[in-house]
């Protein structure tokens, strides 16, 4: 059977120059990073794409080879009934997205797995944005011979390309950058605003942010669902919240956009940071310097933070709730896990600013029953009219407390609409 026409990704050289003995070293070093190793589908099909690009068989990773050879279907299996290699790759293409965009790893060669291919692409990392302007005036000084030049264009296809929804973040930060630096000049007079104030424990600490992202897929243990001989197929009933929250298997892009409302306040002051998941993150890396800690229930710290705290989030009588451990009473602030995810009209979300005993560090909450309230949540982090809607309901000294607020949002189409506090607690 005559194969159909090469997409442009195989068209195109997958290393770009890159020495296979690099990539295959970067390639043992994301294999025993926590958001592969603790899989076995993922890291079986980046080892083995990876490695048959390297021996020159880009063209043979079809769908259909790669369910063979990785996961052992039969050659007669229908991918349609079980799409285990497209959602595989899908979620490769997020944990490398992820691994990358955390700022520990920006001097490492990036690997990367194009949308609608599965050939990966090799290529050494870029310079940040602000300092290719210096590079450019430095190369033209030296006016360096053709010979050693090296090759600069990129396409801007190519650039593009690379945009899943951690490289949607990076983009994030970056225009954070160019408004922080517009908003915060270098000297200026201007008394510090709220939004300065809240997160100045994060932007005056000498050691970088650890941003940890919630993971639903490991919130539950079920072998099955990352198994070699379990199908995959979508569900037949509408998605209940429980199972978008905690069998999903994916990051929810609510989180994601959150991730990047927040590490623009960092960006944008030239702060460094890194993101890890929740199954990830240690409890010594969680000590080494500030903490922002996006999601609830499928962020096992946010959990735990959250305990010992006047407002923290629960799980009983079929219902995911916000409690209140000040007041006798129930509170209203809760979702019936059953509920179809397509009915949520209203969520809750916790925002919360304070020192953690434990870790003996700083610790921002932004965190919703689901997701929309996470988004929220991250609204009043990165937009100074909902921040200062929040801290007129604190003392005047609330810079030198602890701050703790529970928040509501109309959930319209999937969207979460503007913040509105409910309670404020400070101590």
């Amino acid at each position: 059977m005559q194969s159909g026409p090469k997409t442009v990704h195989e068209l195109e050289p997958p290393t770009l120059g890159v020495d296979s003995s690099a990539v295959r070293e970067q390639l043992s070093r994301l294999l025993v990073h926590p958001l592969f190793a603790n899989s076995k589908r993922y890291p079986a099909l980046l080892a083995y794409t990876v490695e048959q690009t390297l021996l020159g068989n880009a063209s043979e990773l079809k769908e259909r080879s790669i369910g063979i050879e990785v996961f052992g279907r039969s050659p007669t299996y229908d991918a349609n009934a079980d799409p285990v290699v497209r959602i595989t790759a899908g979620e490769v293409r997020k944990r490398l997205s992820i691994y990358y965009y955390d700022s520990t790893h920006s001097g490492e060669l990036i690997i990367e797995l194009p949308i609608g291919s599965y050939v990966p692409l090799f290529r050494q990392p870029e310079l940040p944005a602000e300092l290719q302007p210096a590079l450019s005036e430095l190369e033209l000084n030296q006016s360096p011979s053709p010979a050693s030049a090296p090759p600069v264009e990129v396409s801007k296809r190519r650039r593009l390309r690379w945009i899943p929804i951690a490289g949607i973040a990076a983009l994030a930060c970056a225009v954070g950058i160019g408004v922080g630096l517009r908003i915060h000049p270098p000297a200026t007079l201007e008394p510090p605003s709220n939004m300065d104030r809240f997160w100045e424990p994060f932007t005056s600490s000498v050691s970088p942010t650890t941003f940890c992202l919630g993971e639903p897929a490991k919130n539950i243990n079920m072998e099955s669902l990352d198994s070699f001989d379990a199908p995959v197929s979508p569900p037949a009933q509408p998605q209940q919240l429980y199972v978008r929250l905690h069998l999903s298997g994916n990051l929810a892009l609510a989180d994601v956009v959150t991730l990047t409302r927040t590490a623009a306040a960092l960006a944008s002051r030239h702060k460094s940071f890194r993101v890890v998941p929740a199954s990830g993150a240690s409890f010594s890396q969680l000590r080494e310097g500030p903490v922002v800690l996006i999601g609830a229930f499928d962020n096992i710290w946010t959990l735990r933070v959250t305990q010992k705290l006047r407002f923290g989030f629960e799980s009983k009588d079929g219902e995911a709730l916000i409690v209140d451990r000040k007041s006798k009473e129930k509170t209203t602030w809760a979702t019936a896990w059953d509920l179809p995810y397509q009915k949520l009209s209203r969520d809750y979300a916790i925002v919360a600013r304070i020192h953690d005993s434990t870790t003996g560090q700083p610790v921002i909450i932004a965190a919703g029953i689901s997701e929309e309230g996470t988004e929220a949540a991250g609204e009043i982090l990165y937009n100074p009219v909902y921040l200062d809607t929040l801290l007129a309901k604190a003392p005047a000294n609330w810079e030198k407390m602890n701050l703790q607020a529970v928040i509501e949002t109309q959930v319209i189409e999937g969207h979460p609409g503007p913040p509105n506090v409910l309670a404020v607690e400070t101590w």
